[in-house]
């Protein structure tokens, strides 16, 4: 595995791996797949490395603390940087190059551009939330990194639901050759969403963290009850939250590609929920209303990876056309 710090020295390491490669992989045609991260690997990344193995010849893993998308100074000082445990991390799940740059290598001296997304992908939820400044900064590094290595796959999780949209909408507007790979959200035994941020919750903290898992169960099992109304179906995640002592900063249910608010349940909706539990912020998701699949961890059913009735999947749709009304999809 090796770890380079500039694009330059990104393109060159791809450039040899596709020669060293060349016509003796799938059918010729040297694949790459790229895994974005901001470091502080735990599993929910080292599962996107693997789907990302299992699919390319090369993986590149980026680790880049982007400072523009944080809208809290301490936010961002709070972060954890722990390089070499990442790479250690990485070699073991199958990364081929870490891109590692500097903030000077991403943000040159005179840098002046910005990628924006707009519309309401980027104005609601997390961007009402904490600001237009955070999606712009996500869009910006984001394509960034994917104009550096050109990656024929991008992968990213679920858990971040409103980015994985952005991202996609990005890509597509900008026409950047990079198919975007949604992963389901990888979960803690006891069903917490896997994030950086968990390890600064205290034993207290993340006992009552539980309940954000909880809230999104409660939400499906009442939409199982025959709940359509969606302020009923918010109504049972924010009881949740409550009985834990937890004031989210918001509970939404929204349609899982425009992000629109729904009024009713009629097809797939995502709820989407944010909360500070202690400092920590967390957030977390679930679609809600789709079909139920067959064998273990289908819809309803207890899974070790995941609260009861939470979907295995959730990566939303490509993009809706720029202009295009939001539709209910009409699934049973």
């Amino acid at each position: 595995m090796r770890i380079v710090r500039t694009v330059r020295e990104l393109r060159a390491a791809l450039a040899e791996a596709r020669a060293a490669h060349s016509g003796a992989v799938r059918g010729g045609v040297h694949r790459v797949g790229m895994v974005p991260t901001m470091g502080a690997l735990h599993e929910g990344h080292l599962s996107l490395v693997r789907a990302a193995r299992a699919e390319n010849d090369t993986v590149v893993l980026s680790i880049f603390v982007n400072p523009t998308q944080f809208t809290e100074a301490a936010d961002l000082a709070a972060y954890p940087r722990q390089e070499e445990r990442d790479a250690a991390l990485a070699a073991g799940a199958g990364v081929d190059v870490i891109f590692a740059p500097e903030a000077e290598e991403m943000y040159p001296a005179g840098f002046a551009t910005t990628v924006r997304v707009a519309g309401p992908l980027t104005e609601t939820l997390e961007g009402a939330a904490r600001g237009a400044a955070h999606f712009d900064g996500v869009a910006t590094v984001v394509s960034k990194l994917l104009l550096a290595a050109l990656p024929d796959a991008a992968y990213f999780g679920q858990k971040d639901a409103q980015q994985l949209l952005v991202v996609r909408r990005m890509v597509a507007d900008l026409g950047i050759p990079s198919r975007i790979v949604g992963c389901p959200t990888s979960r803690d035994p006891d069903g917490l969403a896997r994030s950086s941020r968990n390890v600064r919750l205290s034993a207290e903290e993340r006992g009552r963290a539980l309940a954000i898992p909880r809230a999104l169960e409660a939400a499906a099992r009442a939409l199982r009850g025959g709940a359509r109304d969606a302020a009923a179906v918010r109504a049972a995640a924010e009881a949740e939250l409550a009985a834990a002592g937890i004031a989210a900063e918001y509970v939404a249910v929204v349609h899982p590609e425009s992000l629109e608010p729904l009024e009713r349940l009629d097809g797939t909706a995502l709820l989407a929920i944010a909360a500070r539990v202690g400092g920590v912020r967390l957030i977390d998701n679930a679609l809600l209303g789709e079909p139920a699949a067959a064998g273990p961890g289908a819809v309803g059913q207890a899974h070790p990876a995941r609260p009861a009735g939470l979907s295995a999947s959730a990566a939303p749709a490509d993009p809706p056309a720029a202009g295009a009304k939001p539709t209910q999809r009409t699934d049973p």
